[in-house]
């Protein structure tokens, strides 16, 4: 039986985080910031790691890599190929990765030094698996098998361009054969599952899968100072914005894993910048700086997308697009993605770092009961008590709407009473609103809609232009429970 040991480090959804830049940390009920992350500051890391550790240092990403900031974005994630490749991974999986189509997301990992993993994405012709599944690393004195499993909400929640050609599931039916196969064909001694289903789905997929012996979680951007153990299993999810990585230290003897070290390694000022990856960043930075540090607006209290329920970032994206379209109700996506803005200048990076995708500001008819029924799915997707059914990112950002709700009520049964100002919707009354993306006004429900000739940024910048630290102003949209 082999023993060893292997080092596991972990980035789970950098979002194309380029640089350091802010990052909330709390003092109790304060926020304050830090400067960090940076693909430079990773390299240096990894180079610490690898001289500390040679030989037994295992380095993977999560996804939500290609999608983010606008040098990424607007080059459909090529900018990053090769900074990622400095930096020498050994695997990854996927989600926002897919924006660009599943055909532009194989053209982007095949120029990668390492594979993209998914057990779980099949060809809807044929049912060939989409990516290569699983690796083997000889590392530490042990055979390391890497099984990815990529979100599973690509082809249920996202655009429907995402997924076009490709079909995903949760991963759990597929991954017990796959394990057995690694360790039986293939002599794994250790077995890392690399997933993108979100921290209480994994807690669920280690409980229902024996034999994994880590797991490197990723999707719900859990800030983890310790380890979750389940089934033997430690589960470990790093933050976001490769502003922290994890590490995950597995001392095998005899075939059993013997000791569990972790640490959450915050990326500060005392990693300093590798100076090749940094040539890299700058030359992907370029061409969009001048454009990306233009000062647009002012905010005076923190712009973040840290909180459940409401969110000063969202806020100000709402009242923006309410104003582009005249309205009173205006919905956004519960995003988790998007560094803070602390008190100070707004630049156009942060714009662009508010909504990547600029989508057209969009208007819609819906009834009151349809307000209800999206309501009720939205607060399904984010609080389910099934982790299964989590498909979700926080509660839908709304402006303009009084929501009374029942959160540990079930499906359905959660939307007590909803008001438009003083009035309580009517079921019939039809309502126009605003939205942004898909995802804001999901395609089922309402009426009559129609884009406008503005985008989000555009919005944005508009609206800064003409409100003087409007971030400020009291919420609009209110859930009580």
């Amino acid at each position: 039986m082999a023993s060893g040991s292997v080092t596991l480090l972990q980035l789970n959804d950098v979002h194309g985080y380029l640089e350091p830049h802010a990052e909330p940390v709390w003092h109790g009920d304060r926020m304050a910031f830090r400067r960090l992350g940076g693909y430079a500051r990773i390299a240096t890391l990894l180079r610490r790691l690898r001289s500390e550790r040679p030989g037994a240092v295992v380095a993977l990403d999560n996804g939500d890599t290609f999608h983010g900031t606008y040098p990424v974005v607007s080059s459909k994630g090529q900018a990053l190929v090769p900074i990622l490749n400095a930096i020498g991974l050994d695997g990854m999986t996927a989600h926002w990765d897919f924006a660009y189509g599943t055909q532009h997301l194989r053209a982007l990992a095949a120029q990668l030094d390492y594979p993209l993993l998914a057990i779980n994405c099949f060809e809807k012709e044929g049912g060939a698996p989409a990516f290569p599944e699983t690796r083997v690393l000889e590392r530490g004195g042990l055979r390391v098998g890497v099984i990815g499993i990529a979100a599973t909400i690509v082809d249920k929640t996202m655009p429907p361009h995402f997924s076009t050609g490709v079909r995903l599931t949760l991963g759990q039916d597929e991954l017990p054969g796959h394990i057995a196969r690694l360790r039986l064909r293939d002599g794994a001694d250790l077995i890392v599952v690399l997933s993108h289903l979100g921290f209480p789905q994994d807690m669920k997929l280690a409980a229902a899968v024996p034999g994994i012996d880590a797991l490197l979680s990723g999707h719900t951007h859990n800030r983890m100072a310790q380890p979750a153990f389940v089934n033997g299993t430690p589960i470990i999810q790093s933050g976001c914005h490769g502003a922290f990585a994890g590490r995950l230290d597995l001392d095998v003897a005899d075939g059993k894993v013997v000791r569990v070290a972790h640490e959450l390694i915050a990326l500060d000022d005392s990693f300093p910048e590798d100076a090749a990856v940094k040539a890299l960043v700058d030359a992907a930075l370029a061409p969009h700086r001048g454009m990306l540090e233009e000062v647009v607006g002012h905010t005076a209290q923190p712009l973040h997308r840290n909180t459940m329920f409401h969110t000063p970032m969202d806020a100000l994206l709402l009242a923006a697009i309410a104003e582009a379209a005249d309205t009173d109700l205006a919905f956004s996506n519960g995003w988790r993605y998007g560094a803070p803005v602390p008190p100070g200048p707004v630049t156009m990076n942060d714009l662009w770092n508010i909504i990547p995708p600029n989508p057209p500001v969009s208007v819609v008819e819906l009834t009151g009961a349809e307000l209800v029924a999206m309501l009720e799915e939205n607060l399904e997707r984010t609080f389910c008590p099934d982790p299964y059914g989590q498909m979700g990112g926080y509660v839908k950002r709304c402006r303009g709407l009084r929501l009374h709700a029942k959160l540990e009520n079930p499906y359905g049964q959660r939307v007590e009473r909803l008001f438009i100002g003083a009035a309580e919707v009517e079921p019939e009354r039809s309502y126009r609103a605003a939205y942004v993306t898909a995802q804001g006004v999901p395609g089922k429900f309402g009426r009559d809609r129609r884009d406008l000739d503005i985008r989000a940024i555009e919005a944005l910048r508009r609206y800064l232009a003409t409100h003087v630290d409007a971030a400020v102003e009291a919420p609009s949209a209110v859930l009580a429970v």
